[in-house]
């Protein structure tokens, strides 16, 4: 890859500011959640709740009811993209982002089953499995037991996961809507959504990523998606990228008129929930996180813990339950607060707890000892 050497170091809190305004944490939009999502390129959604605190802290007069009238309406739904994650992405994007991120999955898929899968006619396996999706939504076991019926002499969980990978399956509400519960079903993104749309470009997905998380280098970008050889491709884009080096001597690429506020700009707390991909979108990570508290809140069985912002970057975890009618917060800090800081984070938490559990009898705020 060749690029002129960047003259312009940008700081840690240099890009932390870039990074909290593309990701509207900087300050509330006043913006609709579709568009929001949009702009993010989905929010990852390995859990169901996450998105709805992830976008109460990034919009004005964000209400839960507006997420999940979108999915009830299949303006947004969640899907297997970036990184052969669930995300939470809106209808086009699904459209349009699922056979990009499809190298992902297959990438995946040789490397958590190997041979097994050449033994088994694959193609005839996918078309029962898609025959039976599309009929109605599925849970995982009813998928097996209908797979198990066909394929008797064959391992059903690794049959199930291979058509995971291969198709590309919506998951349908109730499931991924506040308050609601109940097993995880699975139907065809053309039956969700309708035909299938032109997918998207890798050179279109490399712009949009550096919208919402630029300025960042290439392996940022391979990091965030899960593709690879992004290189070529920041290479076409050439001049209609600018270039800057962070205080490594990495290069980092950016579009030209996007926002880079000034690194003394002030950042307002904010509650970061679980698996945001504010904490997930980085191979260098220390513009929001030190790899000191990036252990504490990423864990060895993958759960990516809620975090809170303090001028800017991760100070500590949280956890927000609800107990009968009462709607707890418990804010856990990494380090001592000041007052004006565990003042302003009283008041976040009290507001969020109100919009997540507006049915409760009592907001409390607790603090770790």
């Amino acid at each position: 890859m060749t690029t002129d050497r960047p003259t312009t170091v940008l700081d840690r809190r240099a890009l932390n500011r870039a990074l909290l305004e593309r990701q509207r944490l900087l300050r509330r939009h006043r913006a609709s959640a579709l568009d929001t999502i949009e702009h993010l390129v989905g929010m990852q959604s390995q859990a169901p709740n996450p998105p709805y605190i992830g976008l109460w802290s990034r919009l004005e007069d964000f209400a839960f009811d507006e997420l999940a009238g979108l999915m009830r309406d299949r303006l947004a739904v969640r899907i297997v993209l970036m990184r052969g994650t669930l995300h939470l992405v809106s209808a086009r994007d699904a459209r349009v982002l699922r056979p990009l991120t499809q190298a992902v999955l297959d990438r995946v898929l040789r490397s958590s089953t190997g041979a097994p899968l050449a033994e088994v006619d694959f193609a005839a396996v996918t078309a029962d499995a898609r025959a039976f999706l599309e009929d109605e939504p599925r849970t995982d076991k009813e998928l097996r037991a209908l797979l198990a019926e066909r394929w008797p002499d064959h391992d059903t969980e690794l049959l199930a996961w291979g058509v995971r990978c291969t198709l590309h399956l919506i998951q349908v509400p109730p499931r991924g809507i506040w308050g609601s519960s109940g097993a995880a079903r699975h139907t065809t993104l053309g039956t969700w959504l309708g035909p299938a749309l032109p997918g998207l470009s890798a050179d279109e997905l490399v712009l949009r990523y550096l919208a919402a998380f630029g300025p960042a280098t290439v392996q940022d970008a391979q990091q965030w998606s899960g593709l690879t050889r992004l290189g070529e491709v920041f290479d076409r884009l050439g001049a209609r990228l600018c270039t800057f080096a962070d205080e490594n001597g990495r290069v980092l690429y950016d579009l030209p008129d996007a926002p880079r506020p000034d690194p003394g700009t002030p950042a307002p707390v904010r509650f970061v929930p679980d698996f945001d991909n504010l904490l997930l979108s980085h191979s260098d990570r220390s513009r929001i996180i030190t790899d000191e508290h990036r252990k504490r809140v990423f864990t060895i069985n993958g759960i990516i813990r809620a975090t809170f912002l303090v001028d800017g970057f991760v100070h500590g975890m949280w956890k927000m339950e609800k107990k009968r009618r009462a709607a707890t917060l418990r804010v856990d800090p990494f380090s001592p607060l000041s007052g004006p800081v565990r003042d302003a984070l009283v008041e976040e938490a009290t507001r969020l707890l109100v919009a997540a559990h507006p049915d409760a009898d009592s907001h409390e705020v607790l603090f770790a000892s």
